[in-house]
């Protein structure tokens, strides 16, 4: 994840989510987010980060539980939640920072 912060400083919308293969509500959460790039396409990117692979930036982030979703723009966290969200809350929420 070398350009993890290259990725989180661009212009639109970078919803990241942590997450890992055992977790239930993550699984849960997946299909969700695709639904929210299917809505949104190019105007935002969709991360995830399987917190057991990349655990040291896991810890750098503070994820303390999983799914923990954040949003960043140019580089700002603009949001943050652990637990799942919506399709509707998040596509409100990306198009706000749009």
């Amino acid at each position: 994840m070398s350009n993890f912060s290259e990725i989180i400083n661009k212009d639109k919308p970078v919803l990241v989510d942590f997450f890992a293969e055992w977790c239930g509500p993550c699984k849960t959460m997946s299909p969700i987010l695709k639904e929210v790039k299917d809505t949104l396409g190019e105007h935002v990117t969709i991360l995830k980060i399987d917190v057991d692979k990349n655990q040291q930036l896991a810890t750098q982030f503070k994820v303390r539980g999983v799914p923990t979703l954040i949003l960043y723009k140019n580089g700002k966290q603009l949001w943050r939640q652990s637990g799942l969200a919506s399709k509707r809350d998040l596509v409100q929420l990306i198009q706000s920072h749009m």
